[in-house]
């Protein structure tokens, strides 16, 4: 009797095989027909029933947990049969599998999703979607999330990042590779499209007013309405924000954007680009070249007088007139610290040029050594 029912069972099992052959590591979706206290039971209709227990069990209690009678689950085959007649599953590995699906067709459809922010390191914030940790880098964040760090001080930037921690983003996703593990959030992505109808309104070239409104090591940030200014109604809520780089807000070399603007300040500024759904504005588009006149005052060869403002690797830079630097190579002397000895900052000397090219905003000088 035992006999045939094992035979009778060979034949089903076989029958089963050939309709669906199954293997090691393959995802299988089944239905929740029962569980204990270390096992959950799943219906794999014609391939028979599977089993999740033991170390498998555990890892995913808290899944299991949530799960009732006739839900439907994906897992992964680990044996094809155990002694108890019972095919083996994993739900975690083909849970993590399942996630990146839905997280590929989130991507693809551009849905803008909740996530909480769970902790920070330096270079963004960190969180989790579908049970799959996930990076949103400082890059991403909204002009308004944006950590604006005068002097980009690392330490500074985590400060400020921490204070997002337990806070819930509105983010989509910005790319994905589940073989690398890796999930990279954007918070600014979600108001391209909204962006992207609004900067319809602007061309390059076009002068706004606006206000400062943070400063970072790279440049400035500033807002503008989005109405004319004739308007009568003016609204915060009704601005852009766009960016001022650190070389576009003077035409003199600046070292501290602070040291041109302050934030509160309501200035005028030119579009230069919009790129990317981002504006970025120049400063010195609307005040005076000042190396337009001196290509008309000096020429290769001539003998001027400069002031030394500070040595670098390169050189010492020669302030010749105001907003007009130079380059004194340190070529130009036997070591750089014989340069040190010869030249001392805040001192004027002469100096002869060398090559001076107004377009490119350079002059190399010489120090003229008096016997």
């Amino acid at each position: 009797m035992l006999e045939n029912k094992n035979m009778i069972k060979d034949i089903i099992k076989k029958n089963v095989d050939a309709v669906n052959p199954l293997s090691i590591g393959a995802t299988i979706e089944g239905k929740v027909v029962a569980r204990d206290r270390s096992s959950l039971y799943i219906d794999l209709g014609i391939n028979g029933t599977g089993i999740i227990y033991g170390r498998e069990f555990y890892a995913v209690k808290d899944v299991i947990k949530s799960l009732n009678t006739g839900d439907k689950v994906f897992a992964k085959i680990v044996e094809l049969e155990n002694d108890d007649g019972y095919r083996e599953l994993s739900l975690r590995d083909a849970t993590k599998e399942i996630g990146w699906q839905k997280l590929k067709e989130l991507k693809e459809t551009g849905e803008i999703i909740n996530v909480k922010i769970s902790g920070v390191n330096k270079g963004g914030l960190l969180t989790s979607l579908n049970g799959i940790q996930a990076f949103l880098p400082v890059s991403q964040l909204s002009p308004d999330h944006y950590p604006r760090v005068a002097d980009a001080d690392k330490q500074k930037i985590l400060k400020e990042l921490q204070k997002f921690i337990g806070k819930t983003f509105e983010v989509k996703i910005l790319d994905l590779l589940a073989s690398e593990n890796k999930l990279i959030l954007s918070e600014k992505a979600k108001t391209e499209e909204k962006m992207k109808e609004i900067l319809k309104d602007f061309t390059k070239g076009d002068i706004i007013e606006g206000e400062i409104t943070g400063i970072a090591d790279f440049g400035v940030f500033i807002k503008f309405p989005l109405i004319s200014e004739t308007s009568e109604v003016q609204s915060k809520n009704s601005q852009i924000e766009g960016l001022i780089h650190i070389s576009e807000l003077d035409w003199q070399l600046v070292e501290n954007p602070s040291e041109v603007v302050k934030v509160g300040e309501i200035v005028k500024a030119k579009i230069i680009d919009i790129n990317n759904n981002q504006v970025f504005l120049s400063l010195k588009s609307l005040k005076t070249n000042p190396w337009e006149e001196i290509e008309k005052q000096y020429k290769k060869g001539d003998v001027i007088k400069g002031k030394v403002i500070k040595f670098s690797a390169f050189g010492a830079f020669i302030e010749i007139m105001p907003k007009i630097r130079g380059l004194c190579h340190v070529s130009e002397f036997a070591s750089k610290d014989e340069m040190e000895k010869m030249l001392k900052v805040n001192e004027t000397y002469d100096f002869q040029i060398l090559l001076i090219e107004p377009k490119e905003h350079r002059m190399s000088l010489k120090l003229v050594v008096k016997n």
